[in-house]
């Protein structure tokens, strides 16, 4: 990719070893940002670095679980003073089942990982994304928050406070030239979507369910089942400078549905 537009930027994006979260990290270092990416899995934090650095990509891994404040700390220090671009695309469903039947555990591990620790992470990060004077933050939440899906429901719940949490943050941090958006996306393919559509839970106790896969099929407007890189670029564009009027929006990519 020839565009440079990211070219003197430093970016973070958690989650970034497989599906959504590597794309966003790709094409933010393709178009000239140091990148940093991160996950809990080692070996996956080492695979994903090991293929962009052959692409002669400017990025380097850190092992991170994002709900604890340590490995937010050396996430962040990774950034040697400079930082201008977040992305939290970390989450996690262990709870795929009817709403009620969610246990207490897996609720609030499901709010730790993708409410909780976004939030933690902005909120350490700021020093640096206000030294940035254009500072980005980008969250990571769902389409399943708009139009429900059956045994979604935690999920959702949480990926919802982040919409909130956008509008919050955008409000507050606007004056010091920071943007705040939400990605929203809808049915993607990727490993833990399909895992979701074809066998109906990801984590816990088999139970009878609609499989995913067929109850978003025959929804969409547009004829195709969503890639990473459709996702990827419309991040890439909120994140750039083309964007800088654009905040505290909640952004829905679910091919017309």
């Amino acid at each position: 990719m020839s565009l440079q537009r990211f070219s003197g930027r430093s970016a973070i994006v958690t989650g970034s070893t497989l599906g959504i979260g590597y794309a966003i990290a790709k094409r933010l270092a393709e178009e000239g940002a140091k990148v940093i990416i991160s996950s809990r899995n080692k070996k996956n934090v080492e695979d994903a670095v090991k293929k962009l650095k052959q692409q002669d990509l400017d990025v380097k891994g850190v092992v991170c679980h994002v709900n604890d404040s340590e490995n937010r700390k050396q996430l962040l220090q990774e950034a040697e003073g400079k930082l201008d671009i977040l992305v939290c695309s970390a989450g996690v469903n262990p709870a795929f089942g009817p709403l009620f039947q969610c246990s207490e555990p897996a609720w609030d591990k499901t709010f730790e990982v993708n409410v909780k620790a976004s939030f933690l992470l902005t909120k350490e990060a700021l020093p640096l994304l206000r030294r940035s004077k254009a500072g980005r933050v980008i969250y990571h939440s769902t389409a399943s928050v708009f139009h429900h899906l059956e045994n979604l429901g935690t999920y959702a719940v949480s990926k919802a406070a982040l919409c909130t949490l956008t509008k919050y943050a955008a409000y507050e941090l606007g004056p010091g030239n920071i943007t705040v958006n939400c990605i929203a996306p809808g049915y993607i393919k990727t490993r833990f979507s399909e895992k979701l559509a074809e066998y109906g839970r990801e984590e816990g106790p088999s139970l009878p369910v609609i499989p995913l896969r067929r109850q978003v099929w025959g929804r969409y407007q547009v004829d195709l089942v969503g890639s990473p890189e459709d996702v990827s670029g419309l991040v890439a564009f909120l994140v750039s400078d083309e964007a800088a009027y654009i905040t505290g929006e909640n952004i829905v990519i679910s091919g017309g549905k």
